[in-house]
């Protein structure tokens, strides 16, 4: 039994340890507030046509997203009707939910030490950053996590990954993301 009152992620005791110190080096911080760090982690899987015709699969999406983040998902629902794509306004599509503090380092650590190893031809993920510190990613296969029992899925689906940091550049948060170890192409 895991003891949650003691218990710190592996890499925010590294986050504290050395990424800040080494944040500060490289970039000259004056004061440790404006080091950057990891704001949160968003979480989301789309179904699309599926769930329309189906409205189990976006069930499904919720359920599949809750065992990969230890947190309750959310299911996210048609702003409007679309009569050509047969959606009807609140229809529910997919499943989204956003992690902070505890679970959001423990997810990032699983993302990068086992789910991203376990992707087919896997060669690192290309730099996607917005231009104020926050990086995106997409996976093609969701089941890549152990959390989900590859037998018992009946649709495989893609999913996004958004990292909001708190850097101003993203130069910035490339570095903190590397000192993670994320696993970029250049």
């Amino acid at each position: 039994m895991l003891d949650t009152a003691n218990y710190t992620p592996r890499l925010r005791t590294q986050y504290v340890e050395s990424i800040k110190a080494a944040l500060k080096e490289e970039f000259g911080y004056k004061n440790d507030m404006m080091i950057p760090k990891l704001d949160k982690i968003v979480l989301n899987i789309g179904c699309g046509a599926e769930a329309v015709r189906d409205s189990k699969k976006a069930k499904a999406a919720v359920e599949d997203l809750t065992k990969i983040s230890g947190q309750q998902a959310v299911a996210t629902k048609a702003k409007k009707s679309i009569a050509g794509f047969r959606v009807r306004e609140e229809m529910p599509l997919g499943a989204k939910v956003t992690l902070r503090g505890d679970r959001m380092y423990e997810f990032l650590d699983r993302l990068i030490t086992i789910a991203m190893p376990r992707i087919r031809d896997f060669r690192g993920v290309k730099p996607s950053f917005d231009g104020r510190g926050n990086f995106a990613m997409g996976l093609k296969e969701h089941i890549v996590f152990p959390e989900i029992d590859f037998d018992k899925v009946d649709e495989v689906w893609g999913m996004d990954i958004i990292i909001a940091t708190t850097a101003k550049t993203d130069a910035e948060a490339k570095s903190l993301l590397k000192l993670f170890n994320m696993p970029f192409t250049s």
